[in-house]
């Protein structure tokens, strides 16, 4: 295992005048991600010492928080060490033993996302377990439960970082810093240009930035009444509505597209844990929802349930009166540690209050009550938070404005991108930020229509700041691109590779002395090659 040096200092270390535990490290990675964990395991293999910082208990983020039904894209752009991860789960699922719940024929029947080396589709406990193994066969060293002080915690002489501080007071001092973080707090800290929510179309003459209210709306059997006091508008609407789209067509706002968990469900009997009515269950959250069944949408439960081995789901939003809570993390980007735990609570709340109103509520028809009453949380899941997903899914969070800012033209490959270090392929796929209800009763949503891509390069320059404001900082996660172009990039599997391209270039970097702009591309991009990255179509 490589080492890094931590000692007892008093003075000015890193930048900061106070004694402090201070760690010492080539490399220092912000945020277990698996972003996070690609790279650091990349650093670490070229030889550097590393340092994982995660400020929670868990490692993985969405990747093992209950997306193990991971949106792929086109699953051959995939490569280097994030296809070395989905190769072990593949390895794991032909062990019979660990297939407790279902048959692996019985799955593999049924499910996709599999191809002949690489599973794409597991359980969260599976996930986290290899990214820790990942960890462990690297040599990296992972801290777990330290924050990044938001008041005073970065340190820089001009354009550099110096150091980082916790809130513990513990300090980090790196050659060269990695943010894997959803929420770019090191970044926005380290002074780094950002911004949030939606851009105007014209900013970047895209097509579908900013508000969007051409997606068909949606009527069900019966008109959905919206008011408070049913068929009188002086009451109000009810909450989840507006009473109209707020904004003209591709106006920009601050607006981000919905979060929700993405919840770990099971039908097996034994392996099932009921829906409890949470805390602080208040049921005008649901009326909604209520109102929706009521007027007939119960066809199908208003859950994603995407299937994962051993009988079990990745339960995502379904429609528009689903899991997504529509309107309510516009503030947790930019904000502090209190009220990102006051976002996620809510959010949490909203979650259990949904499954456990579908269950239960007596307003839900009967035969849905019953079909929902046959899920509940997978017990071997989540054991140390109630089986409930450590995770919340921040499908977007800050996006730095670095030296290239990626957006739809680069997506549709109407600009070339003449310095890729990854691809994607995903298509271009952002949740709905507003509901409202017409004259009709028929609902609908400021959401664009799901955009087809095929494979296109991402730039080196969209992971990496401006010079002039931070030389030694790589962003991975919070890339530079617009908002409709971070509908594509925010998949998983892209931010493990940009991961890799991350830590690779931070190596370089240090190696030749230089910042992380100056990094030669035509030596970045053979050693991507060499380690297995794809970076053409």
């Amino acid at each position: 295992m490589r080492h890094f040096l931590t000692c007892i200092a008093v003075g000015i270390i890193g930048g900061f005048n106070a004694s402090a535990e201070v760690t010492e490290t080539d490399i220092c990675v912000y945020g277990g991600t698996a972003s996070g964990v690609v790279t650091a395991v990349q650093a670490a293999r070229m030889g550097k010492n590393v340092v994982l910082i995660e400020p929670s208990k868990f490692i993985g983020g969405m990747t093992s928080g209950g997306l193990g039904n991971t949106d792929i894209g086109k699953q051959e752009t995939i490569g280097g060490i994030t296809r070395e991860f989905y190769q072990s789960l593949h390895t794991w699922y032909q062990d019979p033993t660990n297939w407790k719940f279902q048959a692996k024929d019985d799955y593999v029947a049924k499910g996709d996302r599999i191809t002949e080396d690489a599973w794409f589709v597991f359980e969260p406990h599976v996930a986290e377990l290899k990214l820790n193994e990942m960890l462990k066969e690297a040599g990296v060293s992972v801290v777990l439960g330290e924050r990044l002080d938001l008041n005073d915690g970065v340190k820089k002489e001009g354009s550099k970082i110096l150091g980082i501080r916790m809130e513990s007071g513990r300090v980090f001092t790196a050659k060269m810093f990695i943010d894997s973080t959803y929420e770019g707090d090191l970044m926005a800290k380290a002074g780094v240009s950002y911004t949030i929510g939606r851009e105007p179309n014209s900013q970047y003459d895209e097509q579908i930035n900013g508000v969007q209210t051409k997606e068909p709306s949606r009527l069900g059997p019966k008109p959905l009444d919206p008011y408070i006091i049913p068929g009188d508008p002086t009451s109000g609407v009810i909450k989840g509505l507006l009473p109209e789209v707020i904004g003209k067509e591709g106006d920009g706002d601050h607006r981000i597209q919905a979060y929700n968990y993405r919840l770990c469900l099971t039908s097996v009997p034994e392996n099932r844990v009921p829906f409890d009515k949470p805390e602080g269950y208040d049921e005008s959250e649901f009326e909604l929802l209520l109102r929706w069944l009521e007027a007939g949408n119960t066809k199908s439960l208003p859950l994603g349930s995407n299937p994962i081995p051993n009988k079990k789901t990745d339960t995502n939003k379904a429609g528009w009166v689903s899991t997504d809570y529509i309107g309510m993390a516009d503030d947790y980007p930019d904000a502090d540690y209190e009220k990102r735990k006051e976002i996620t609570d809510a959010h949490l709340r909203y979650h259990q209050g949904f499954l456990w109103t579908l269950a239960n509520h007596p307003r839900v028809p009967e035969d849905v009550r019953r079909h929902a009453s046959k899920l509940g949380y997978a017990k071997d899941e989540f054991t140390e938070t109630g089986h409930f997903p450590f995770q919340l899914y921040v499908r977007e969070g800050r996006r730095m404005i670095g030296e290239l800012v990626t957006t739809e033209h680069e997506l549709r490959k109407k600009r070339e991108v003449k310095d890729p270090v990854a691809l994607g392929s995903y298509g271009m796929d952002s949740h709905p930020t507003q509901l409202w209800v017409d004259e009709k009763g028929a609902l609908h949503a400021d959401t664009p229509k799901w955009t087809g891509v095929g494979p296109y390069g991402i730039s080196y320059r969209s992971i990496t700041p401006k010079a002039g404001e931070c030389t030694n900082l790589l962003v991975p996660v919070c890339i530079s691109a617009s908002h409709s172009a971070y509908g594509s990039l925010r998949m998983e599997p892209v931010y493990m590779m940009l991961g890799q391209a991350s830590a690779t270039a931070a190596v370089l970097a240090i190696d030749g002395g230089t910042t992380i702009q100056e990094v030669p591309y035509p030596e970045l991009s053979e050693q991507l090659l060499e380690d297995g990255q794809i970076l053409t179509p």
